[in-house]
């Protein structure tokens, strides 16, 4: 697929005076996203850990590394396909789990349109444990385009089990368990703001949609029952001792998310995981910690091919996109970008940013000589910093 030819498009409808709407560069594409938020989802969305520098970090890891140009290795047809559990992809990009991505979008289905715009550009979706809508409702829409679900693990386990079962159930192809948010991180801009969209209510239906959930709320609860209710079920502490149990949970792919050392990633394959998923949480759950970008090329060496390594936090273009995969990864996973691109857009604005990611990374191996993602490895970079 040509996704490079995303730019024909662009100039083709300005020829018939059809300027895009939606912004291109990140700051902008930030900016006029958080302009139609309220303040109290802007500073959610936007903001992360302590003073955020892990959060900055993640983003300018990549401009530490370049791509070497190649010459005389020109391909009219690139491809960018990729083999992930059995499944080949047409591209290596993947949307990130948002647990706000509901309540971004105006009429509050952010989650169902996250999933629309991965049926429109074959991007797959990955579901958040905190939607807006039921995981029954969200991941179908996704289309012929895989969906995987993120399990923020709740401490009963029956519940744990009722979620995988029916996001299995609602087509969901993997399971990504996610490690580092059993507690909030401290994030001053959400204190500050007295902000936590759950403690209000929201981002909780696969909760109040959910059997196990509802038999332990009763009858016609009101809200504050069912607040304290996930409060107090929210964020078990996920140990060494629980992969077994979480492997015994489902047949799916079980891919584990927030892995930074490369000793956790030999442990967990030697444990049951089928992936490793190299985050840091873009920065929202500790500060401190450096880049992920920098933990990643350690991770995939610890791998070695045993399995796939996903990556997220701070990819925001498609030469971001790029430089992850030289590093090492096999997919990478972007958030922000797509979500301030639902936030300003909708569905077209989302799909925006998708195709502009995938049409620069397109672009950019062609132009350099990287026909292919087999082509692109360490030797493909040279560090700066």
């Amino acid at each position: 697929m040509a996704y490079g030819d995303y730019q024909i498009e662009l100039y083709l409808g300005s020829l018939g005076g059809s300027l895009p709407q939606q912004p291109f560069s990140y700051p902008e594409l930030e900016q006029h996203a958080l302009a139609t938020l309220t303040p109290e989802l802007r500073s959610y969305v936007a903001g992360g850990a302590g003073n955020e520098q892990t959060a900055r970090d993640n983003a300018a890891a990549f401009d530490d590394w370049a791509l070497v140009p190649r010459m005389l290795r020109a391909s009219e047809q690139r491809d960018l396909s990729i083999e992930l559990f059995g499944k080949r992809l047409p591209s290596p990009l993947l949307m990130a789990p948002v647990g706000v991505l509901g309540i971004c979008s105006p009429d509050q289905h952010g989650d169902v349109h996250g999933a629309e715009a991965a049926a429109a550009t074959g991007v797959p979706f990955i579901g958040s444990t905190l939607m807006s809508d039921p995981v029954e409702d969200v991941l179908p829409a996704t289309g012929d385009t895989p969906a995987w679900f993120q399990l923020y693990t709740p401490k009963n386990r029956d519940l744990a089990a009722s979620f995988v079962s029916r996001a299995e159930a609602a087509g969901a192809e993997a399971l990504v368990v996610t490690l580092d948010t059993w507690v909030p991180g401290w994030r001053p801009r959400d204190l500050a703001s007295g902000n936590f969209p759950q403690l209000r209510g929201k981002a909780l239906a696969n909760y109040t949609s959910d059997p196990v959930f509802r038999e332990l709320v009763g009858p016609d609860p009101d809200i504050g029952t069912i607040v304290m209710t996930w409060v107090g079920l929210f964020g078990h502490p996920v140990t060494w001792d629980d992969l077994a149990w979480l492997r015994s949970l489902t047949d799916l792919p079980l891919v584990l998310k927030g892995i930074c050392h490369p000793d956790d990633a030999r442990r967990a394959l030697d444990e049951g995981a089928d992936g490793i998923y190299c985050s840091n949480h873009g920065g929202r759950q500790a500060n401190g910690g450096g880049a992920a970008l920098t933990w990643l090329p350690e991770v995939v060496d610890a791998v070695a091919g045993r399995a796939p390594v996903v990556f997220d936090s701070g990819v925001r273009t498609g030469a971001d996109v790029v430089k992850a995969l030289a590093l090492g990864a096999t997919a990478v996973a972007v958030g922000r970008p797509y979500v301030y691109g639902l936030a300003h857009g909708g569905v077209p604005g989302a799909v925006h940013v998708l195709r502009s990611i995938l049409a620069e990374a397109d672009l950019l191996m062609a132009v350099d000589g990287y026909p292919t993602v087999a082509d692109l490895s360490r030797d493909a970079l040279r560090r700066l910093r």
